[in-house]
């Protein structure tokens, strides 16, 4: 069966001498592995169209077995994000972490938007580290946690003191702080950048200008979320712990004005 898909290239792999195995998220599908032949060949005119990022029209014949890219026509090359190294840093986490926490043939709602969102915002130049959190945050639904961000985790709660807990893996209010004795504090504006991280769209966030410190404690907490509750091992993820020991190897770049929590 052929099929017309709009969809984003994950990851691929070369197969052979002159093919590649390519992984696509889709629109209206989910997630598709597909043999592309002949697109390891820089003639080939699948070339161009299996590089990961890329946002592309494939039309893919399906049936049994591993399906076959037969064709397509780029929507969005993602310029950007492949001539910045941080760029391409922080979409490569967003990519692989969509890759782990999706199977083949599933489609999950909002995980392509979310995908799509998030790649445009940082090709668009908007702070990859802040992009990343929001996808951080917003797929953890999609590894199965379901971290409770409206009210009190415990007695349900809305008005107070709040601070994380990672044993309630959500909010604690000030009445029951004593649920848990690792539970980490946390300033009315850090409660809610963490419900605009998970909840709201990054399409409807625009400019959103961070500094370095809050960037970091929103990253401890959903990373710890994610080593105590998923287990997840990225590679793209120790390249970043990398890039933030040794900064030097970021070209110099004119920085916004940071703004307050």
């Amino acid at each position: 069966m052929m099929n017309k898909w709009e969809g984003i290239v994950l990851r691929t792999i070369p197969y052979g001498e002159t093919n590649k195995i390519v992984t696509i998220l889709t629109r209206e599908a989910g997630k598709m592995t597909a043999m592309a032949r002949g697109a390891k060949k820089p003639a080939s005119r699948l070339s161009s169209i299996t590089q990961v990022f890329v946002y592309a029209s494939f039309l893919l014949r399906t049936g049994k077995g591993m399906g076959s890219l037969e064709q397509g026509e780029a929507i969005d090359s993602m310029r950007h994000i492949r001539e910045d190294l941080e760029a391409t840093a922080y979409a490569s986490y967003i990519v692989e972490l969509i890759d782990k926490l999706t199977e083949d043939g599933s489609r999950l709602v909002g995980v392509f938007e979310l995908l799509y969102d998030a790649l445009h915002a940082i090709n668009e130049g908007y702070d990859p580290e802040a992009i990343a959190l929001f996808a951080e945050w917003k797929m953890l639904p999609v590894a199965g946690i379901h971290p409770v961000l409206h009210q009190c985790a415990s007695c349900g709660a809305t008005e107070g003191e709040f601070a994380f807990s990672f044993q309630e893996i959500g909010f604690l209010c000030h009445r029951c702080f004593e649920r848990d004795p690792y539970l980490v504090r946390i300033t009315p504006a850090q409660l809610k950048l963490i419900r605009t991280f998970a909840t709201v769209p990054i399409s409807q966030v625009g400019s959103l200008t961070l500094k370095k410190t809050t960037k970091q404690f929103m990253k401890k907490i959903v990373r710890q979320i994610y080593d105590e509750q998923v287990g997840l091992r990225l590679k793209s993820r120790a390249f970043l712990d990398q890039l933030e020991r040794t900064p030097a190897l970021l070209p110099d770049k004119e920085k916004p004005a940071e703004a307050d929590e």
